[in-house]
């Protein structure tokens, strides 16, 4: 079966937006400096990320009889603010680029909208890239600096057919996917008329500071200053956003070719194999360059003890598998599947404490771009599972691939379920036109079966015209 999907791009509508206005916590909350953590404030954090969830009119909300999801979530976001107030706040920047949230209880921003399209229009397959997303999650001037700007926007939309689009954008240096399902969960629990939410948030950010004095015990060649030679960092001009269906047919073809070593090899690691390949191949990096993927390890529960439930801040780390173009693609895949997995297993808590001290001694750099491929499994994370009173989310996720401080860069796995009710995984990759062209026939070549090598015994050198 062909991966590829067409997606509903071609859908247009209109939304007409109220004001943006600022939602404040309902009750009194402190008013306080909270410092970040040294894993938090990190140069590659410091963006704004895109998720969002759409809706059936399928309510069983009937406390008060209100079935406007404006109006319930609206309540339930102030509510749910005196749990989490710091997300009122607004981010400062300290000495040495340390940031902090400054506790002021101005809130977060919020537009009330309508579309005139239904549910049913977007098709029968919703997945990234979205039509309209910039309609949908409107970027209300002002209001996206990673300093002195709200720390999230929230943008309701309602739709013809009583169903409705909750669209987030989150300034990343304050949770990761875990802590922002957490609050997704919470507004949830909120709307569905609870008191309290089930889950109540945890601070201790100092867990991910760096020890003192700060000390480097690991290799991270995730933040290399890898110089841009050959102007190799993807053009953001003519970007092509598709997303790729993984079920389980497209998983077992791929699994045909990893060697019987590897045969217990996670799909995550297979996948992340795959891509990678397939895309340097696309990008046409000269074959002695060296490129990378990154891939996001969750260290929540690395910590010995754990870190509390409950906590919401940014715990995961970027261990990186390098290797030259060639070496990548004229290999088998088993080759890029043992990088992916020694990698994976790089991350500990003395990595975390060594990632948060390089942080400290290094200035919070960025994570390498150059030649990188950045993937983020959020097949468990939950953002389909937040329901509001009108049931679970019928896509709940990631708005769109190739986010970032520097975008073309990172791909999501998101859990999905195609129109022949098969369980599987959607990527989203953003590439630009001349190399998806080649990605696809490269992917599609490897899920029919074809010998993926014998084509690269000559790897052409192909000067970048990147």
């Amino acid at each position: 079966m062909d991966p590829i999907k067409q997606s509903s791009s071609q859908l247009v509508f209109t939304v007409t937006r109220q004001k943006a206005e600022l939602i404040a916590p309902a009750k009194p909350t402190p008013h306080e400096t909270k410092f970040l953590s040294d894993i938090d404030d990190q140069d590659g954090l410091r963006f704004q990320i895109p998720v969002i969830n759409f809706y059936r009119n399928d309510s069983d909300y009937s406390t008060g009889g209100n079935h406007d999801p404006v109006k319930v979530i609206k309540k339930a976001i102030a509510e749910t603010l005196v749990f989490y107030y710091p997300f009122a706040g607004r981010l400062r920047e300290g000495n040495g680029r340390k940031l902090m949230v400054d506790c002021t209880g101005e809130g977060v921003m919020f537009v009330e909208a309508d579309a005139d399209v239904t549910l049913e229009e977007f098709g029968d397959e919703l997945q990234p890239p979205f039509p309209c997303l910039e309609e949908l999650l409107y970027d209300v001037p002002g209001s996206a600096g990673v300093l002195n700007c709200p720390l999230l926007l929230i943008q309701v939309t309602r739709l013809k057919c009583g169903g409705f689009i909750f669209a987030l954008r989150l300034n990343h240096t304050m949770s990761d996917a875990a802590g922002l399902v957490q609050f997704m969960t919470a507004v949830g629990e909120m709307a569905r008329g609870a008191s309290v939410p089930s889950t109540l948030p945890v601070w201790c950010r100092e867990l991910l500071n760096s020890r003192n004095p700060p000390r480097v015990t690991c290799t991270h060649h995730e933040y290399d200053e890898v110089p841009d030679t050959k102007g190799t960092i993807i053009p953001l001009d003519d970007m092509v956003h598709k997303s790729f269906f993984f079920g389980p047919s497209e998983v077992s073809a791929l699994r045909r070719f990893i060697p019987p070593h590897l045969r217990k090899s996670s799909t995550f690691e297979l996948l992340t194999s795959v891509l990678w390949r397939c895309r340097t191949i696309s990008l046409k990096p000269d074959p002695e360059e060296e490129v990378r993927v990154l891939c996001i390890v969750n260290a929540r529960s690395k910590f010995n003890p754990p870190l509390p439930n409950g906590f919401y801040g940014n715990a995961f780390a970027f261990p990186v598998a390098v290797t030259t173009a060639a070496k990548l693609c004229k290999n088998p895949l088993g080759y890029a599947l043992e990088l992916v997995k020694k990698a994976k297993s790089d991350v500990t808590e003395e990595y975390m404490k060594s990632v948060a001290d390089l942080m400290v001694m290094k200035g919070r750099p960025h994570f390498t771009v150059v030649r990188t491929y950045l993937v983020s499994d959020v097949t468990r994370a939950g953002f389909g599972e937040v329901d509001f009173g009108w049931g679970k989310a019928v896509y709940g996720g990631p708005a769109k691939g190739g986010v970032g401080a520097i975008p073309g860069v990172a791909s999501f796995y998101i859990p999905f379920r195609n129109k022949n009710g098969e369980n599987g995984i959607v990527v989203p990759v953003c590439l630009p036109a001349f190399a998806m062209d080649i990605f696809v026939r490269e992917l599609n070549g490897m899920l029919k079966g074809e010998d993926p090598l014998g084509k690269y015994t000559n790897y052409a050198i192909i000067k970048p015209a990147l």
